[in-house]
């Protein structure tokens, strides 16, 4: 194709990508920035046989529709339609399963030793961008590949200039110069002319250094890998000649690209945040077509957790490059000295905060569930076995919707469950989770609560009495079953309830607000009462609340009760509405409650 073909498809993709994402929701200023890239990609690589590595692949929407998904695009995060992230199930040129950061240069490397073991010509690209540089996973992948020299392109693209500055022209001209073809075929005749000669490697080794000091490639060529760059980004000629000339040099090398993020767009053009994942809005005006009619549990966490900071010094706080969607952007604003964003290291941000609180401060480490996992190791070394008093909050806890199963926040409650030390808890309303932060502030071990995407579950409850650890509460009495609920499940009991007092059949409600250390007073006594316990939860049934229970259960030796768990199934849950996707699951309120019925 021509150069001015390749640019009337970027101009496509972009309105494309603008039409579906403004309707359906999804990440844009990333997709939009990275568009002539992948075209690029496209142009110089094959997807069926050179593996195409996008980390996190919330910029990969080019690449769909490059590969036969531009009809199917319409249903991009929706209930049964395209993931928003790379989905091998979904198209054979999408390599790997992604939608956590800076996993793509390890995907890499293991990826070209197979191919290196099979004696295969083809080579790994990877599409990184320059946030995801900020995770040591990067650096340990680089480590080994510099050591190993297999033949992976990495492609860095920089919306942000967060890597280095681009010096000049002079940076550029020579950073081109060194990777060229031609310099490349001297370099090698002369050391095969010239390789005994001390004199000669002294001067070239001397030569190559000076010119890595001024060009912002030197870490890269540090740890053993070519760098070209800084390359514009938006240029597909230019990018197509650079990634040509990495492919041809059979070693690692790592292009520099530089783009706008939000590019085509104007209102999401630059370093503007609220446009990386945007729900649907207005292509005119770039208005969200629906205002949320409740306040988020993301709000009334920073609301509280604010007003906490401003009574208490030592109260402070970390998240990993999440600041407005965890809402710490507003805290981090206010206290620049007690609140920070560490960028997307959750081992290091988990670690950090332990060594806070071992220094008397009361750190609130705010990061989603599904990143959260991230941390595991540190959670138990670093916090837990000190019994360090470091306060997990955990965003975006359940169901999440468009983003799919690299997303959901199902796992919190199974991987920290079997975690020594740690009290476990969830507020089910507005008021319980203003309780829940003023309430961890003052534990003198590691806890976590979590709370919602959005709004908690709609339903009016009775007023919340204030946390006492590891203490449940009733709202309901009742004779026939009980329906005991954790965090935004106990609004799902209430709302079961309802429907079950409206069919003759009395059941009792309880919130269990602590799965660890459970209520066994409360249990034993229940069990007593109920022989049936039906058992709420926005978390995954393995190792979740209802297992919690039966272990109870056990220890106390109360054989009679059945347990029915109305958590999430032992699956990957794929995208759609919350309420899509539980009733797809047979856990709508109406289909519980019918079910509870036909079960008298």
């Amino acid at each position: 194709m021509s150069i001015s073909e390749y640019d009337k498809i970027c101009e496509d993709i972009r309105k494309r990508i603008l039409e579906v994402v403004s309707r359906n929701g999804g990440h844009l200023s990333s997709s939009l920035g990275a568009v002539e890239l992948i075209v690029a990609m496209h142009a110089v690589f094959d997807p069926k046989s050179d593996p195409f590595i996008f980390d996190v692949s919330h910029q990969a929407y080019a690449h769909k529709l490059l590969t036969g998904r531009w009809e199917s695009f319409d249903g991009l995060r929706r209930m049964g339609g395209i993931s928003g992230f790379t989905r091998p199930s979904e198209s054979e040129t999408d390599y790997f399963v992604a939608g956590h950061s800076s996993t793509s240069i390890s995907v890499a490397v293991g990826a070209a030793k197979a191919i290196a073991l099979k004696g295969e010509s083809r080579t790994p690209v990877v599409l990184i961008g320059d946030g995801a540089m900020s995770a040591g996973m990067v650096y340990e992948a680089m480590n080994e590949l510099g050591d190993r020299k297999y033949p992976i392109v990495i492609i860095i693209n920089d919306n942000e200039m967060s890597i280095a500055k681009p010096i000049g022209a002079i940076s550029y001209y020579l950073s081109h110069i060194i990777a060229s073809p031609f310099l490349q075929k001297i370099k090698a005749m002369l050391d095969n002319l010239l390789g005994s000669s001390e004199t000669f490697r002294y001067l070239a080794k001397r030569f190559e250094e000076s010119v890595r000091l001024i060009t912002p490639g030197m870490l890269f060529e540090e740890m053993g890998l070519d760098y070209i760059g800084p390359v514009d980004g938006h240029s597909v000629n230019d990018m197509i000649a650079t990634l040509r000339r990495a492919k041809e040099m059979r070693k690692p090398v790592v292009v520099h690209a530089q783009t706008i993020k939000g590019k085509g767009y104007e209102m999401a053009e630059g370093a503007m945040e609220h446009w990386h994942g945007v729900g649907p809005f207005d292509l005119e005006s770039g208005k969200p077509l629906a205002n949320a009619s409740k306040k988020t549990a993301t709000a009334i966490y920073a609301d509280e957790l604010l007003k906490l900071a401003e009574r208490d010094k030592t109260v402070v706080g970390v998240t990993a490059a999440m600041p407005s969607g965890t809402g710490l952007d507003r805290l981090i604003e206010r206290f620049p000295d007690r609140f920070w964003d560490v960028a997307i290291a959750e081992q290091h941000a988990v670690t950090s905060c332990a060594a806070l609180a071992k220094e008397g401060m009361k750190p609130f480490c705010t990061i989603y569930s599904t990143f959260l996992q991230r941390g595991f190791d540190q959670i138990i070394h670093d916090a837990a076995i000190g019994e360090l008093p470091v306060i997990f909050a955990i965003d975006r806890a359940g169901l999440v919707g468009g983003d799919g199963e690299t997303h959901q926040g199902v796992f919190d409650v199974s991987y920290l469950r079997l975690i020594p030390n740690m009290v476990l808890f969830a507020p089910r309303d507005e008021e319980s989770l203003r309780d829940a932060v003023r309430f961890a502030a003052n534990l003198s071990r590691p806890c976590a609560f979590r709370y919602p995407r959005g709004a908690f579950y709609p339903h009016e409850i009775a007023p919340f009495k204030p946390f006492a650890l590891g203490r449940a509460e009733w709202l309901r009495d009742g004779s026939d079953l009980l329906l005991i609920g954790y965090g935004n499940g106990a609004a799902k009991a209430l709302a079961v309830w309802e429907i079950l007092h409206c069919g003759g059949v009395e059941a009792g409600v309880l919130d269990l607000r602590f799965v660890k250390p459970i209520d066994w007073e409360t249990i034993a006594a229940a069990a007593v009462r109920y022989k049936h316990f039906a058992v709420f939860s926005d978390s995954s049934k393995v190792g979740g609340v209802s297992g919690a229970l039966m272990e109870t259960l056990c220890t106390l030796g109360c054989k009679e009760v059945t347990i029915t768990s109305f958590e999430l199934p032992d699956l990957f849950l794929r995208q759609g509405e919350p309420h899509e996707i539980e009733i797809s699951l047979g856990l709508g309120v109406e289909q519980i409650a019918k079910r509870l019925i036909d079960e008298r």
